[in-house]
């Protein structure tokens, strides 16, 4: 599971539909470091182990520096760079590349979200005669999904400007209308200050962007008991009884969704002692589900995350995917365990964008068998059974 141990959670703030939830470390981490580097209006292109291509906008990097003999090492600070008065195309060899002795960049989230995209990407291993040539040949090529940048998250860049960082944050947990959008943290309360700026660059889901524009947050206040305060010793006590009540109920009722065990974790790169990894959930229905990367140490410590919430469309589909890979991709087997027929399978894979991957005329035999099936309920009739 994602385990926060060593972050202490602090009153949070609040500003609009935003709440900003800060995580403290007790003891930074001395020996891992990141720092951004903006790379400007450009576009990048990293070309995937089974040579497929991947293209994005990218803002920021993060570039990890660490020491292998556990000696403090110095973060480089943040570069800002001027946009580029014209467009150009850097070209990356891997979505996590050494740099030099001791240094690596990664972007921050496509780690996660190139993982989400891959997901099953090799289409149908058993050639059922429902699918089509294309779905046999190249699996689910140009998968595509929606995101939104921190900029277009109503009030986040105003959020972020008058943030208040506590002494040793070196973390942040986001909420829109009360719903988690992201986590961030890092190893060093300097790395926080010089990536804080960095969120509003981000990625972030459709819910959140509909959140921050529709939904308020509710209001926690804060009781204390006057029957115990007789001096400003008791006031003190209650005050901090108040903070660990808020810190025991976000823990246990706010997060707790983000906290659970990822289905899948994939490891990407070893850095000295540290590792970096992204892993992905188990895409239930109506829950919170979130993708993201990590980079723990030897003994599990967490030094670095990043989250993405997926939208409910995008769980729909990651939850159509793995139930049909799960069953080899037969669709009688899927539909079964999803208690549908395999029409309304057909149909559900079409509407999530995939009907790509099946037959036409297997697609047009479902949408007949769905309609006649429906005209036999109006007329009283009993239904077709599953096909």
């Amino acid at each position: 599971m994602i385990d926060l141990t060593g972050l202490d959670t602090r009153p949070a703030q609040t500003w609009g539909a935003l709440r900003l939830v800060p995580l403290v470390r007790r003891e930074p981490i001395e020996d891992l470091r990141l720092h951004a580097k903006v790379y400007g209006d450009e576009a990048s292109m990293v070309y995937l182990p089974d040579k497929t291509v991947y293209t994005a906008y990218v803002p920021h990097a993060f570039v990890a520096s660490w020491s292998d003999d556990g000696t403090p090492a110095a973060a480089y600070g943040t570069q800002l760079g001027r946009p580029l008065e014209h467009m150009c195309i850097r070209t990356r060899r891997r979505m996590a590349r050494r740099v030099d002795k001791g240094r690596l960049r990664f972007l921050p989230l496509h780690l996660a979200v190139e993982g989400f995209l891959a997901l099953h990407f090799g289409g149908p291993v058993v050639a059922w005669e429902e699918w089509s040539r294309q779905a046999l040949a190249h699996g689910l090529s140009s998968r595509a999904e929606d995101a939104y940048i921190g900029a277009e998250v109503s009030g986040l860049e105003d959020a972020l400007k008058v943030f208040e960082i506590y002494p040793g944050q070196c973390g942040l947990l986001l909420y829109a209308g009360d719903a988690l959008a992201s986590a961030f943290v890092v190893p060093h309360p300097e790395d926080y200050r010089a990536l804080h700026p960095t969120l509003v660059r981000d990625m972030y889901g459709e819910l959140i962007y509909d959140y921050a524009l529709f939904y308020p947050v509710r209001d926690f206040p804060a009781v204390i008991d006057e029957s115990v305060v007789s001096s400003l010793g008791d006031l003190r006590a209650e005050a901090v009884r108040a903070e660990r009540d808020w810190a025991g109920f976000h823990d246990s009722v706010m997060a707790a969704d983000l906290l659970r065990a990822p289905a899948q974790v994939e490891e990407v790169y070893r850095l000295g002692r540290f590792t970096l990894s992204r892993f992905l959930p188990a895409f239930e229905r109506k829950s919170e589900n979130h993708i993201g990367e990590t980079i723990t140490d030897v003994d599990g410590r967490l030094a670095y995350l990043k989250t993405f919430r997926l939208s409910e469309a995008q769980v729909r589909r990651g939850h159509l995917l793995s139930t049909l890979a799960g069953h080899d991709w037969s669709l009688p087997a899927a539909a079964a365990t999803l208690r549908i027929s395999a029409a309304a399978l057909g149909l559900r894979l079409e509407r999530a964008g995939f009907g790509h991957l099946l037959r036409q005329d297997v697609l047009d035999g479902y949408r007949k068998a769905l309609s006649e099936r429906s005209r036999r309920t109006r007329r009283g009739g009993a239904p077709s059974p599953p096909a």
